[in-house]
């Protein structure tokens, strides 16, 4: 059986990506792309709707396609705790069997990356993000780096905030869950993200670099495949490929990585 798609957000580097995924796919086949031009109808075409669009845009066509029983892939940034919170209470009280699936990041590698700085998070209480993607790149801190945070102030919920000196300064980075992050916005990078772990006598750093879109690749498929049997709202690839208890998983996240 096919599984029809609308991608919102087709025009840009992710809705490309998407677009030839789904047309090499032989259980999908796109029957809406859509633009900033185009009226949101165009996706009741669909059993499905991709969402890569801008934060600015991004709860709109969410909102549109779930108020139609429509299952929803978001790879958008901009979805706050609150945002999600609020999504999640309509589902319910709608319920209209629609499912929303929110991917801060489709790469396996910036997913595990995420998942050890969770692990290593108990053990150092001075902590630092360094995120740097392409200079096209609208929002800062990535949705990446604030889920990574998110999860590192989870992790340590029971220890307190992380030794942050100085961030009353506009270059100590903004704080999420305690937090610092560095935001890098430049030409000849992808993505890329740090996360330094200060102790007595020595540091940690986990490093994940995405080289080429193509990292993207397997994630997509994998979130596209799992729309038809999610419920409610799911955060995070890791949701998706069963890392197992490797954190505490927070109520809601900030996800939404474009790049």
């Amino acid at each position: 059986m096919t599984t029809t798609v609308a991608i919102a957000g087709a025009t840009g580097r992710m809705g490309q990506l998407i677009t030839r995924l789904v047309g090499e796919s032989a259980d999908f086949e796109l029957v809406a792309s859509l633009d900033s031009r185009s009226p949101l109808d165009d996706m009741l075409a669909a059993d499905v709707v991709v969402d890569v669009t801008v934060p600015a845009v991004s709860q709109a066509v969410v909102d549109f396609a779930v108020g139609h029983g429509k299952s929803v892939l978001v790879g958008t940034s901009g979805w706050s705790a609150t945002r999600i919170l609020s999504l999640e209470n309509r589902l319910v009280a709608e319920g209209t069997g629609a499912s929303v699936i929110i991917i801060p990041n489709f790469s396996v590698g910036s997913v595990l990356a995420t998942s050890f700085a969770a692990m290593a998070a108990r053990f150092y209480d001075s902590i630092e993000i360094i995120e740097a993607h392409h200079a096209s790149k609208v929002d800062s801190p990535s949705g990446t780096a604030v889920r990574t945070a998110e999860l590192i102030g989870n992790a340590r919920s029971a220890l307190g905030p992380v030794i942050a000196p100085h961030v009353d300064q506009r270059s100590r980075g903004q704080q999420v869950s305690s937090v610092p992050i560095h935001s890098l916005r430049m030409q000849g990078i992808v993505a890329k993200q740090d996360v330094i772990f200060g102790g007595t006598g020595e540091t940690l750093t986990l490093s994940h670099e995405t080289l080429d879109p193509s990292a993207y690749e397997a994630g997509i498929m994998l979130a596209l495949r799992a729309l038809g049997s999610a419920t409610g709202v799911v955060v995070g690839l890791d949701r998706l490929i069963h890392l197992g208890p490797t954190h505490p998983e927070p109520p809601t996240g900030i996800p939404g990585d474009l790049e």
